[in-house]
């Protein structure tokens, strides 16, 4: 629906934002690494790296030479598999435009405790939800929603260039961009009724868990809802 460009929002707190940084090298690094694997290997990859909710609930098992690691860390490193150059570069993107204002408000320890908290509940809801299927869950969308969660807490007033529709530049507020986002991923969800590959619980689980942790997580120094800030 929309391609976040640019948001108006220095960082206070922290020089660099090198864990949203490094988080975005590893997505491509291990992206690059899929891209060199045979088709074969690439699916298997994706059963033992991604997240499959009737394994994880241990209604199926995966073969020995596939099931690399114990189903529960499959809740994290299914957050770090893409399934093609759109699906890694959008993730990133909005990692890069949102990420680096909640790694501020946290610094770099906790944003990652953060992040991955935020994979680990997205991972969740969409297996509860799910848990019967056998397809493998991969991508950030989960953890990145759950940055995205946490901005529309912290920084509301805050405006964002953005492309809509991929096309009309427009600077919108980022309460009215996000909560647009959140009611997008409940109308495809009714849209899709289950037949959509795209994993919207997976989504709204990571938002609600950003809304929420960013209340104790963030430095008491940073007011909730640009209270005090001029945007």
């Amino acid at each position: 629906m929309f391609i976040p460009i640019h948001d108006r929002n220095p960082l206070t707190i922290i020089p660099w934002q090198i864990v949203t940084l490094a988080l975005i090298a590893i997505n491509v690094v291990v992206f690059l690494w899929q891209q060199g694997l045979a088709e074969q290997a690439l699916a298997e990859a994706s059963y033992a790296w991604g997240m499959v909710p009737s394994v994880l609930w241990q209604q199926a098992l995966l073969p020995q030479d596939v099931a690399v690691i114990p189903e529960g860390m499959t809740l994290v490193s299914y957050a770090f598999l893409h399934g093609g150059w759109l699906h890694l570069i959008g993730n990133m993107l909005f990692l890069w435009v949102f990420g680096d204002n909640i790694e501020d408000s946290m610094g770099h320890a906790r944003f990652l405790l953060f992040y991955l908290l935020c994979a680990v509940a997205a991972g969740a809801l969409h297996a509860l939800m799910e848990p019967g299927s056998q397809i493998p869950l991969i991508g950030a969308s989960g953890a990145v929603a759950g940055v995205l969660g946490a901005y529309l807490v912290l920084h509301p007033r805050v405006k964002v260039l953005v492309l809509l529709f991929s096309r009309i530049p427009l600077r919108l507020p980022a309460w009215l961009l996000l909560s647009l986002w959140f009611v997008f991923q409940f109308v495809s969800l009714a849209i899709a009724g289950g037949e959509d590959s795209t994993a919207w619980w997976a989504h709204i689980g990571g938002f609600l868990t950003g809304m929420l942790l960013i209340v104790p997580m963030r430095d008491k120094r940073v007011p909730l809802f640009d209270r005090g800030t001029e945007h």
